[in-house]
Order: C-alpha cells, then sequence, then structure tokens
C-alpha cells in the first residue's frame, strides 16, 4: 500500500540532489527513495516550544504540534526588472517583516512604485528531529508566482497569489543546525491576464482599485510530521442523512496495516468514535450521527449564525502494531445550504441574506490583517452591526478569517479575485487556482455560496462572444463539480449566463425607486429581460430565470468622509445624522421587499479613497453601532412572514 497524495494536493517531496531542477507542479516532482524506517515513535512533542504566533495556528481545520512561525524580520531585495534569477547575484540590504507586503508601511518597506520581482532570505534554526520525521516548510500565500531555495538548492515553484504551498525541505536542511531560506517573488505590475483583484495597474490607486501586493502576505512557518503522515482532510455534512462525511489523505512513507481513528464530540457529548482502514493511503467514510428526529433537539447541534455549534474532530493515525503515528486536530458543522422557489436555505429553511461587503484591507497592512484578533474583531463588528455573512470581495481571505466565521458564526460568500483579460493563459490561471481555493475552504462552515466572476471581470465581451459565456458556464459547472452542496454565483452583477442565485449589483441612491423597481415577484421576466440599473443586462439571451433567489449583492455605496477632495462613493452625505438616515432608509427599503432574498451593502469600512464605509478603515463606527444594526436588521412585515422567511 502507497501513502499518496491527493491529486490536486500542492505539497510535495523532492530528491536533493544538487542538479534538481524546478517544476511547476509540486505533484510531479518524485518523492525520495531514501524513507526507510518503520518503526517510529508517536510525534507529539513541540520541537520548540515558542511555537506560536499572534496570528494564531495558520492550518486551522487541520492542527497539530510540532511548529514553529517564520513570520518576522527576513532580509529583503526589490528587483525592478526582474533581472536576477539565482540567490547569489542578489544585493540583499533591506529588511522587511513578513508577512507584510512590501508596499505596507508595516513591512517596514513602504515601496509602492512598480517593481517586477523581489526577494526574500532568513536563516533558520533546524529542529532535531526524530529518525524518519519530516521537515515541512508552508507558505500561506505569495503573490504571484514563487521560487524557493534551501541552503543554496532549488526546491519548490508555486503559481498564485491567493493559495497555499508546501515543500518537503527534510533532505535540504541538517537537523539541529542552521538553514538558509531565499525566495523570489515575481509579480509583473502590469500583467492583467493573472488573477489579482483589487490590485492597480496604474502607479497610484484609483476609481476602485487599490495598492499592489507583492511577494509574501500570509504566514510562512515550519512543521514536522512523522515519516507517514495525515496530510489533508476533507467535512461534507448531509442534514437530511444527518451524518457527517470524513475524507482524509495520508502522505510519505509506505505502511500496511494503518488504520485511521475519527473521534467527533461536542462539549463533553461524544457524537461517534469510529475506526477505518486505511486503504491507499485514503479514507473516504459517512459518518451517520444518531437522529433524535426532533427539531429541538436537531437545532442544539445545527450551525448557523445565530448558533455557531461546532464539532470538535480528533484524528489518530496508528500502525499495524497499535503504535500511535499521528494525530491531528479539525472541526466541522451539521448544516446545509441551498436554494428553492426563489429562496435562499439554511438548514432546510428560508434564511434572509443581510450581508456587507468586505474587501479585507487595513491602512497599514494592505489585504494582511495586523493579527489574528483583527481578523476576530472584523468578524465581531460585522455581526454587531447587525449581519448575518459577509460577501468577501476579490480576495480569499486568510483561513484565520474563515475559522473566526466558523466560530462566532457569519456566512461567508468567497469570491475570486479577477484577472483582467480573456487569453488561454488567464483562464489557465485563473481555473487552476480557483480550484485550489476551493480545496483549501472546502470544510469551513461558514462558506455558504462560490463566485467564480464579478460584473464580466475577465469577460469583457460576455454578451457577444460564446467563448467567454462557455468560459463562465464552465466555471460555474466546475465548481458544481467540486463542490455540489453550496449555491454558486456564476457571475455576479449583471450578465448572468450560468447561476444559482441571480445577483444584481443596484447603486441607486433613491430608495423609492429600488422599491419599484423590484416591488413583486410580477416584475422578474421583464426586471430580467431589459437592461439593469448599471447599464448591463441582468440575464443573457437564452439564459430563462428558472426560480433562483433574486438578490441586490451590491448596493448603497454612502460616502461620508472629512475629506471629500481625495475620497469618493456611489452617493454622498454631508454629516454623520445623514449618513445613517439615507442608510436606514435604504436598508427599509430592502427589507419591504419580498422578492428579494436578501442585500448586500457596499461597503465594511472605508477602503483607501473609496470612503463608502459603514466604519472608517481604523474599524470606527461612523455612527453609533447601535444605530447601525437597528437598520440593518430592519423587520419582518406581513408579506415576508406570508412567505415564512426566516429574519436570521
Amino acid at each position: 500500500m502507497s501513502c499518496k497524495p491527493r491529486p490536486d494536493c500542492t505539497h510535495t517531496a523532492v530528491d536533493p540532489t544538487p542538479d534538481d531542477c524546478l517544476s511547476s507542479e509540486f505533484s510531479s516532482i518524485p518523492s525520495p527513495s531514501r524513507d526507510l524506517h518503520l518503526d517510529l515513535p508517536p510525534t507529539d512533542r513541540i520541537f520548540n516550544a515558542n511555537a506560536t504566533s499572534v496570528r494564531g495556528y495558520p492550518r486551522p481545520d487541520l492542527e497539530r504540534e510540532g511548529w514553529t512561525s517564520l513570520d518576522g524580520a527576513w532580509e529583503f531585495a526589490i528587483d525592478p526588472e526582474a533581472a536576477h534569477s539565482i540567490p547569489s547575484h542578489v544585493d540583499f540590504d533591506r529588511s522587511i517583516q513578513v508577512p507584510f507586503a512590501p508596499e505596507t508601511s508595516a513591512s517596514g518597506i513602504g515601496e509602492t512604485g512598480f517593481y517586477r520581482s523581489c526577494w526574500y532570505r532568513r536563516k533558520i534554526d533546524v529542529p532535531r528531529l526524530v529518525e524518519g520525521e519530516r521537515l515541512l516548510l508552508h507558505f500561506g500565500a505569495v503573490d504571484f508566482a514563487a521560487v524557493v531555495w534551501v541552503n543554496g538548492h532549488p526546491c519548490g515553484y508555486h503559481e498564485g497569489g491567493y493559495t497555499p504551498f508546501t515543500i518537503d525541505v527534510t533532505y535540504f536542511v541538517n537537523a539541529g543546525e542552521s538553514a538558509t531560506i531565499v525566495v523570489r517573488a515575481e509579480d509583473d505590475p502590469h500583467d492583467l491576464a493573472k488573477p489579482r483583484g483589487k490590485q492597480d495597474w496604474q502607479k497610484d490607486p484609483h476609481s476602485i482599485w487599490y495598492p499592489r501586493t507583492t511577494g509574501i502576505w500570509q504566514t510562512v512557518w515550519m512543521e514536522t510530521v512523522p515519516a507517514t503522515w495525515i496530510d489533508s482532510i476533507r467535512w461534507t455534512s448531509n442534514l437530511e442523512r444527518y451524518e457527517i462525511g470524513v475524507e482524509a489523505w495520508c502522505q510519505g512513507l509506505r505502511r500496511e496495516g494503518l488504520r485511521l481513528n475519527v473521534k467527533l464530540s461536542v462539549g463533553e457529548k461524544v457524537l461517534a468514535d469510529d475506526t477505518y482502514t486505511v486503504i491507499a493511503g485514503e479514507v473516504h467514510r459517512r459518518i451517520a450521527l444518531s437522529d433524535p428526529g426532533i427539531d429541538d433537539f436537531r437545532n442544539e447541534i445545527l450551525w448557523s449564525p445565530e448558533s455557531p455549534v461546532l464539532i470538535k474532530a480528533e484524528l489518530y493515525l496508528w500502525g499495524g502494531r497499535g503504535e500511535l503515528i499521528d494525530s491531528v486536530r479539525s472541526y466541522t458543522a451539521i448544516r446545509n445550504v441551498g436554494t428553492r422557489s426563489g429562496r435562499f436555505l439554511l438548514n432546510g429553511r428560508p434564511y434572509f441574506l443581510r450581508m456587507v461587503l468586505d474587501q479585507g484591507y487595513w491602512p497599514e497592512t494592505g489585504i494582511t490583517a495586523p493579527s489574528d484578533e483583527a481578523l476576530k474583531r472584523d468578524v465581531e463588528l460585522a455581526k454587531e452591526m447587525g449581519f448575518n455573512g459577509v460577501r468577501k470581495h476579490q480576495k480569499i481571505e486568510d483561513p484565520r478569517f474563515l475559522y473566526w466565521a466558523d466560530t462566532l458564526g457569519l456566512l461567508v460568500w468567497e469570491e475570486m479575485p479577477s484577472a483582467y483579460r480573456f487569453t488561454k493563459q488567464s483562464v489557465d490561471r485563473l481555473t487552476k487556482e480557483w480550484t485550489a481555493v476551493i480545496d483549501r475552504d472546502y470544510s469551513h462552515p461558514c462558506i455558504v455560496t462560490w463566485v467564480p466572476f464579478n460584473e464580466s471581470w475577465g469577460v469583457p465581451d460576455l454578451p457577444a462572444i460564446e467563448a467567454q459565456r462557455h468560459y463562465v458556464q464552465a466555471l460555474y459547472h466546475l465548481t458544481k463539480t467540486l463542490d455540489p452542496t453550496r449555491p454558486v454565483v456564476g457571475n455576479d452583477g449583471w450578465e448572468s449566463a450560468a447561476t444559482d442565485i441571480i445577483g444584481i449589483h443596484d447603486y441607486d441612491s433613491d430608495p423609492k425607486r429600488i422599491e419599484r423597481r423590484y416591488d413583486t415577484p410580477d416584475v422578474v421576466p421583464q426586471l430580467l429581460k431589459q437592461v439593469g440599473p448599471a447599464g448591463r443586462l441582468i440575464t443573457l439571451e437564452g439564459y430563462e430565470h428558472r426560480g433562483q433567489p433574486l438578490m441586490v449583492t451590491e448596493c448603497g455605496g454612502i460616502a461620508y468622509a472629512s475629506d471629500e477632495a481625495s475620497t469618493w462613493g456611489y452617493s454622498r452625505s454631508s454629516s454623520a445624522d445623514e449618513f445613517g438616515k439615507r442608510y436606514a432608509e435604504l436598508v427599509s427599503a430592502l427589507h419591504r421587499l419580498p422578492l428579494l432574498a436578501g442585500f448586500c451593502y457596499t461597503q465594511f469600512t472605508d477602503t483607501y479613497q473609496e470612503a463608502n464605509g459603514l466604519l472608517f478603515a481604523n474599524r470606527k463606527p461612523k455612527i453609533p453601532i447601535e444605530q447601525i444594526a437597528a437598520a440593518t436588521n430592519g423587520h419582518v412585515d406581513a408579506r415576508m412572514q406570508a412567505l415564512g422567511i426566516t429574519a436570521g
């Protein structure tokens, strides 16, 4: 039996010969042939008592002991024209604070101009490894293409600025000694054929575009694992069957007779304690829970924003002689989402979505949160303002944000950062990275909707060019293939060609006009055929409405800021009182429309020149947060009660 990686896994082991060449796919690099010890002790020790980070454990849905954060000071150099290809040619003349991008002030660099490449170097202390143990080097995210050297040996390559990658560096280091890591990040600021989200291609931020992010922007860390280890896990809940699906993949040494024990519990109550045979390095099982059959009893364990119950998971990998080989901690939840009869469903019930657009920027740190506490606080603030969900806009957020959304109870729409050209290269890049995004975040209960495209960005001629429509439809169906359990919004905002929810972006500043536009379900046929609020068709010709829910997924954008000359919004208020009044009137109008399954207000915080946040960029509310919450929560009027919508 061979323990093997999942086909889409970005982890690799490489044979450390001096003439190793780089591969663009880690999975294509063969594993070492020198793995050879079967008699291994458990590896549940921590090799570094200080292996903690103010940023929290970087992979919260698969946690094991024996890790060290490598955030902090690294040597640094900017390579403006990407002239250098090997570390020995680079003059590391600065120091940077990882994981903050060099464009940010928190990095200590603050270089906001154009440059194609930058370099990082750091010396680390290699832990002493028990015989057979492996040392893995993890990168949370490096924008856009990264090459990694360890002790002068090229050992890994990764492309994609929003997804993690891992390199087995065991054979490039000597246990108990020091080692040098070098990273080259190439990120052409003018390349519009790669997923880049809101990163501006002009020198200075303009309109809805913001400063660029180059290089490392999420945690770098190293981890010890045994010779055979639990490499990845995936959870799928099924409320109708009252069961939880578990999938696990092993990596490393070939071993016979492996067994995986899975223990699920809520508080002191054990829900399951089962052991499965590992076959070909994998486990795929459905765990049937004892179903009480009564809703009140069931509701005690269901996950929702109002009651975010998480199920603790412990996984133990046992050898054929009864020895413990590896153990990890995880979590999951019982919840399901879907759509039916024009409504969004949570746990089988209609659920009205009150969401806020969240772009995930901070003034001094860019798209990297200042700390784990800052991510937690953003989740808390969204809930305190009365929202039950966020639409993470043009950003794949740090897994720690998703952890806090899971823990505290906040729904998340996850949206792929756009490329802006339609070429074979852009299609290849975005498809590959979107697949990796779904793989990374599949198990988070907070994620309830996937959004591969926004406002036809990257497919600018969608109504006219059939190939672009096929691309949107292909990504929609690919997403449904990779995850059939969640709704998919194929292209949010307008020009829908394949979608489970029709999202409309409507920045009309007059609530009365919005009420007239979406007055009753009878308006839907005409509404979807005409030019929408942004001057675009809401649905494309030939794509008929099939009863999907309708939502206004961007609206408001009301600016309020003391500096009117250099800020903007879709409309503007001159005082805090006017700002509060206009927000309340708009949201009240949206609540009164039984046609809508929910709304998403723009936006959570001011973002650089966009001053249309409910909060200033420093997270200070523009009006009392209780006032915001009262407006956001609104009320359930007679028409909504008749439709049976839960206010959430």
